[in-house]
């Protein structure tokens, strides 16, 4: 393990990701856009996995557009999902492709910024089960690709808020200290015996909905726009990180 590795400072060549075939969650929006936009920029193959088609299929055009290399689109509701469904998408991907190089873990759900005295049970539940249940399901199904490639990277999205506790961020908060274990745990147990490597990064402040939903009284001008953050994960999720895992990063700083 390279205790020295920092993502912030990898020089990317064009084609950094030839070759490799990169799954992302929350692909229609946000972070997840741009980084898939990144991936098929420097020559990934890129499965786009989100909830609404259209959204998913206007990211497919640029990708198209900008003449790099074919993408696919996996509708899949995290919320709503059921086994046949990651089965489904496991399936067809596997079919399509025989193995996994990348899963970046992007998506999730904010809910809200309430006191854990009086936060809705509902919402706590929807939370923890799209950020960590969900993200739980979809590796474990896809482990068995990943473990074909020569070298593969999990990479699970981090907060600040879940490596040092905050008052009111409620499910968030526990549902990104909950990742930080689910990476550490998987690390542990595919370290050694697979080509499979599992690190969470946090993207820190961007100028993104999820954002704006926690912050809305924020300058949105004061924040970096998502494309302007992606070099730390196309680093983690290619060559440039091979033999770093069971450790967290960050986007943004040092």
């Amino acid at each position: 393990m390279n205790a020295a590795f920092d993502p912030r400072r990898v020089a990317l060549a064009a084609d950094e990701l030839a070759g490799r075939v990169i799954a992302i969650t929350g692909a229609s929006s946000g972070i997840g856009r741009a980084v898939a936009l990144a991936c098929a920029q420097h020559a990934a193959t890129v499965v786009l996995i989100g909830r609404d088609p259209k959204k998913l299929e206007a990211v497919h055009g640029e990708i198209s557009a900008a003449g790099a290399p074919e993408a696919s689109i996996a509708v899949l509701d995290l919320e709503k999902a059921l086994a046949r469904d990651y089965d489904q998408l496991a399936d067809a991907l596997g079919s399509r492709y025989g193995r996994l190089d990348g899963l970046l873990h992007n998506a999730g759900l904010l809910g809200t910024l309430t006191p854990i005295e009086h936060y809705d049970v509902p919402t706590w539940c929807r939370v923890l089960h799209v950020n960590v249940t969900a993200a739980f399901c979809l590796t474990q199904v896809l482990l068995p690709a990943l473990k074909k490639s020569t070298d593969a990277s999990v990479l699970f999205t981090a907060s600040a808020v879940g490596r040092e506790g905050r008052a009111y961020w409620g499910a968030y908060a526990v549902s990104k200290f909950a990742l930080e274990g689910l990476s550490q745990v998987l690390s542990a147990e595919v370290e050694g015996i697979s080509h499979v490597r599992v690190n969470t990064l946090n993207p820190g402040r961007a100028r993104t909905a999820m954002r704006r939903q926690a912050y809305p009284a924020e300058d949105l001008e004061s924040l970096p726009m998502p494309a302007a953050l992606t070099a730390p994960y196309l680093a983690l999720l290619g060559p440039a990180s091979r033999g770093v895992t069971g450790q967290a990063f960050d986007a943004q700083g040092g």
